[in-house]
């Protein structure tokens, strides 16, 4: 697990508020060395905190405005079969292994209700998924979020910025 101090957690709430923002514009934004950003971005890549830099979509924009979520019943031993059945769908976001009576959750996005009853069709012709139940969201009521979480953990004490306050 990387340790995130406060340059860290300053760096990742500059890229979320300006994802085009290049390594001199965020020395500027966090008052902080060029040379020192690249690095803590450097660190938070190969330690795998950092996986992307989007960009991020709105798939109801891009025409996708109908979302499920979808719980799978899926025959024992049947995971990587899932697996690989769910990826072949467009349609489906993501997949998570879960606990509880499912086995498996999805995410998935459809053009219209009819283009969701063809997705959840084709997942449901998978020979591994004993059942599916699907719920459709009506609004998105907190949007998909990381920072609050990083930021409510007491941030590690900053190793080499002493420039560096994070007010």
């Amino acid at each position: 697990m990387t340790e995130l101090d406060a340059l860290d957690l300053a760096l990742l709430g500059a890229l979320r508020d300006s994802p085009r923002a290049g390594v001199l514009q965020l020395s500027r934004i966090t008052q902080v060395a060029r040379a020192t950003v690249q690095a803590r971005l450097d660190r938070m890549e190969r330690a795998g905190v950092i996986t992307g830099y989007g960009p991020d979509i709105d798939l109801a924009a891009a025409g996708y405005s109908v979302l499920a979520f979808v719980t799978l019943e899926i025959t024992q031993g049947a995971l990587d079969q899932v697996r690989d059945d769910l990826a072949a769908i467009p349609g489906v976001l993501e997949a998570h292994a879960i606990t509880g009576s499912a086995d498996v959750i999805c995410k998935v996005a459809a053009t219209s209700h009819a283009d969701l009853q063809r997705t959840l069709l084709r997942i449901d012709s998978s020979p591994s998924v004993a059942r599916s139940t699907s719920a459709i969201a009506l609004s998105t009521v907190i949007k998909p979020r990381d920072l609050p979480l990083l930021t409510a953990r007491p941030a590690a004490p900053a190793t080499r910025s002493p420039a560096f306050r994070g007010d």
